[in-house]
């Protein structure tokens, strides 16, 4: 019934309210009535002995009256009231309870005094003839403005207390069911106050736990009405705010979820907030597993822990340059960590960013091989060009024969500078216009069958076995005839460069999972797995001495990666120094239904 805690204080405190109230109002109206009852009865022996002075005024002024005591008995019990007239020397002259030759004078007596000093006395005594409590009231009695006696009426205090409980039982009763109905309809009243209020909380418990939609039923217009308004208003409104924040939360988390550089955010404990998938990459370690933690607890880079405790220490940007060691592999990354500070200005922790210049340092790299390389390249046959025919204009009486063989060389010369120079279009070429490759179906057999067997005669004087595996079924691709005979001519002359003699070579076709792939294996000198990563790059070459020696440029690989890449396809390598390589090109199959 009273389950609901603020209902129970809310009832229990009414009903202390309304017994606390009941006893104070009760009580004075007892006492009132109680001091109106005693006026009351006071008034009414005052009335009755004026009616007993009046009675008796005759018998002072006349000869004694041998039936005063009859009558005197007789009216007393008429009107349930003890009658006493009493002489001038407090002797009883006549008594309606007891003889009056039997009492005791009282002259003494108290309510005489007064009545005798201050016309009229009043007092409430133990009677000692009756032998009970009892009220008097005497009043003087007098004769020709002569004191003669005195008249005395009372009355016993039980009948006076019988009354007064009456009284009070009549409101104790009232007050009673006043009571009865007031808590009645103080419960009543007190759920119509907490029932609203119960909704209200549960609907707040609900907002808390994050569910915005449920609605508070308005039934009332007073403040608790206003109240469930306003609750229901701000449900709304933080429904709105909270899909507000996790859109916000979610373009922020996709952001930096989207982001190349590694963002770390720590509170001012140096507890992980948040940390992308970036850098849990470039750090090596997982992103969930760190959230909560001190970031010196899991990150074992002393260093990017030292940059935030000093960001945090000094309340200032920290930027630096770091090497780190793998795995997977060695990384350059440059920390960049900043202080973050709230509306008031105080600081709540750090973010840090980590940029991986790995990439941009491997490209640099690249860029230097690529600009000493290819400047090496083209200034050998122009070197050796220039001596030719510098030697060929100084010495005007060479003999014929040396100077056709002198000539032979430069021609040999400027053939290998044109094909430099065309590999170098082509790689140009593909880079800014891969996409405008002639496109049409062909069956992937005829350039595979036709390089290899272009090289075939030529290389078996040498020892060199090449042999030729493709299906019987055609297998159709879309692409560029001339520059996929091209990619098969690049991967076997790669192959039979680093082959030695009485060595074998494998071009294999096949389809696989919706691609063709073109496998070209040999039993050369192998690559080593540092190099394994570079192959691809123009000019590079695993044993520059050997490809010098053997007359490749170093772009043959470099142009079979792009004219993959310009196809939708990709290059992949498998090799075991000492025992061979294995180049794999994987294309997508034409569609059936053309």
């Amino acid at each position: 019934m009273l389950r609901s805690p603020f209902l129970r204080k809310l009832y229990l405190g009414y009903v202390a309210l309304i017994l606390l109230s009941t006893a104070i109002v009760g009580g004075l109206i007892a006492q009132q009535i109680e001091e109106d009852s005693v006026k009351e009865i006071r008034q009414s022996l005052n009335v009755r002995a004026v009616f007993l002075q009046n009675l008796v005024s005759p018998t002072f002024r006349g000869p004694p009256d041998p039936t005063l005591q009859q009558r005197i008995r007789a009216l007393g019990a008429a009107i349930d009231t003890r009658l006493t007239v009493i002489g001038l020397d407090g002797g009883v002259i006549a008594d309606s309870e007891e003889n009056p030759s039997e009492m005791d004078n009282h002259a003494n007596r108290p309510e005489i005094l007064a009545a005798r000093s201050h016309e009229l006395g009043n007092t409430t005594r133990f009677s000692d003839t009756l032998g009970t409590m009892m009220m008097y009231l005497a009043l003087p009695v007098w004769s020709e403005d002569r004191l003669v006696g005195y008249v005395r009426t009372s009355l016993p205090l039980s009948v006076v207390e019988e009354r007064l409980a009456h009284l009070h039982a009549l409101v104790a009763l009232g007050a009673g069911i006043a009571v009865s109905v007031a808590l009645i309809l103080g419960l009543f009243f007190a759920r119509r106050v907490t029932n609203p209020l119960t909704s209200m909380t549960t609907a707040a418990e609900s907002m808390a736990h994050g569910n915005y939609d449920q609605r508070i039923p308005v039934t009332t217009t007073d403040e608790i009405g206003t109240l469930a308004r306003t609750l229901n208003r701000l449900s709304e409104n933080l429904r709105d705010r909270m899909e507000t924040i996790n859109k916000d939360r979610n373009k922020l988390l996709a952001i930096l979820g989207g982001m190349v550089e590694g963002v770390v955010a720590v509170d001012q404990d140096e507890r992980v907030v948040h940390m992308n998938a970036a850098a849990g990459i470039i750090l090596g370690i997982s992103p969930e597993s760190i959230v909560g933690k001190k970031i010196w607890e899991s990150i074992t880079i002393h260093k990017v822990c030292e940059i935030v405790d000093k960001t945090l220490r000094d309340a200032t940007e920290v930027a630096e340059e770091l090497q780190l060691i793998g795995p997977p592999q060695d990384r350059a990354v440059k920390v960049n960590a900043s202080p973050l500070h709230d509306s008031q200005g105080s600081l709540v922790g750090a973010v840090v960013v980590l940029y991986d210049l790995s990439e941009l340092h491997r490209l640099e790299t690249v860029r230097r091989d690529f600009v000493a390389n290819v400047s090496h390249e083209l200034k050998t046959p122009i070197t050796a060009i220039r001596g030719l025919v510098e030697t060929l204009i100084d010495d005007k009486q060479m003999h014929p024969e040396h100077r056709e063989r002198f000539l032979i060389k430069v021609r040999d010369q400027a053939m290998r500078l044109g094909v430099i120079v065309t590999d170098l279009l082509t790689i140009s070429r593909l880079e800014t216009q891969g996409d405008v490759l002639e496109r049409k179906f062909l069956d992937l057999r005829d350039p595979v069958l036709a390089s290899s067997q272009g090289l075939l005669p030529p290389r078996e004087k040498e020892g060199i076995i090449i042999e030729s595996q493709v299906p019987e079924e055609p297998v159709t691709v879309l692409g560029d005839e001339e520059a996929l005979c091209q990619v098969v001519r690049n991967l076997l002359d790669n192959a039979l460069k680093y082959t030695p003699k009485n060595g074998r070579v494998w071009v294999r076709l096949r389809q696989e999972e919706g691609h063709a792939v073109i496998e070209v294996e040999d039993t050369g000198i192998g690559i080593e797995p540092r190099d394994l990563d570079r192959i691809f790059e123009r000019f590079y070459r695993v044993d520059k001495a050997r490809s010098r020696e053997l007359g490749g440029t170093g772009l043959g690989l470099s142009i079979v990666k792009h004219i993959t890449h310009a196809h939708g396809g990709w290059v992949s390598v498998d090799s075991v120094p000492g025992k061979g390589s294995t180049f794999r090109i994987y294309l997508p199959l034409a569609p059936t239904s053309a």
